[in-house]
């Protein structure tokens, strides 16, 4: 069974046998995960610009080198792009058509695929420190909600700042922040803690992506640009094709997440 001590390239061969199809949280600790956008040549430019304006919800960790390429050597060993990846989305003109376990049969040569920094890398971090991470602790995945925050738009790309959320005491809060502070490409320091009204958030127990957790007496929500802010865009962009993970479901790479710490 996967656990926090399984090795990145056990966890990505059970997702290309597909014996796990659910969220990574919590696995492989000490390596950094990746969300993922697959998009064709037409439209990487547009996106890659679209990241470069949003670095908070859109850190770049790699992309491919050549369209087609169905590895990345840099930041995974015998990666195979189209299988080891618990859970893929499919859509067509910016529409939301299937969940798959792989993409082969979907495969192009001319696909280009980011992997932007998850949120994910940076609880090790934070738990190493003695804090808490709701999701991990009740099993589930993390709660991800649509915010009022816009993004600067590049091209045909465009749209809402997508966060994470973890409750935390105050005191608590503040140490996140400046611990995270230290891993600009795994979304950095939280966007907004306290009222979620202040950036559009009208009812925490109804996450639009991810899982609800217990929020406890005496603290509050901390949220982070999210990784999964890219759907979005592509909802609004409408290229013809993109595939993405699905929300939770990441790459699980080999790059150690201490080679992302600033200091």
């Amino acid at each position: 069974m996967l656990n926090k001590s399984s090795h990145p390239k056990d966890v990505r061969l059970a997702c290309r046998l597909q014996q796990h199809s659910g969220n990574t949280s919590g696995l492989a600790a000490g390596f950094v995960q990746a969300n993922m956008v697959i998009l064709p040549k037409a439209d990487a430019s547009d996106f890659l610009q679209f990241c470069q304006l949003n670095p908070k919800p859109c850190p770049i960790v790699a992309l491919s080198a050549q369209p087609g390429d169905t590895g990345i050597a840099a930041i995974a060993a015998d990666l195979d792009i189209r299988s080891d990846l618990p859970s893929y989305r499919l859509f067509r003109h910016g529409e939301l058509v299937q969940e798959l376990p792989d993409i082969r049969e979907l495969w192009r040569d001319d696909l280009v695929t980011f992997f932007l920094g998850c949120s994910f890398s940076f609880e090790e971090a934070l738990l190493a420190d003695g804090l808490e991470i709701r999701n991990i602790t009740e099993g589930v995945n993390v709660p991800m909600y649509r915010t009022s925050i816009r993004c600067q738009s590049a091209g045909k790309f465009s749209g809402p700042m997508v966060v994470s959320m973890r409750p935390m005491k105050p005191a608590d809060a503040i140490r996140a922040i400046q611990i995270c502070s230290r891993f600009p490409q795994v979304h950095g320091a939280p966007v907004h803690f306290g009222d979620p009204a202040a950036i559009g958030i009208a009812d925490l127990t109804q996450p639009d992506f991810g899982d609800a957790v217990s929020i406890k007496a005496g603290e509050v929500p901390v949220f982070w640009a999210c990784g999964v802010t890219p759907q979005l865009a592509i909802a609004e962009a409408k290229p013809e094709l993109c595939i993405t993970h699905s929300p939770g479901c990441m790459l699980v790479t080999d790059i150690p997440n201490s080679k992302l710490a600033l200091f």
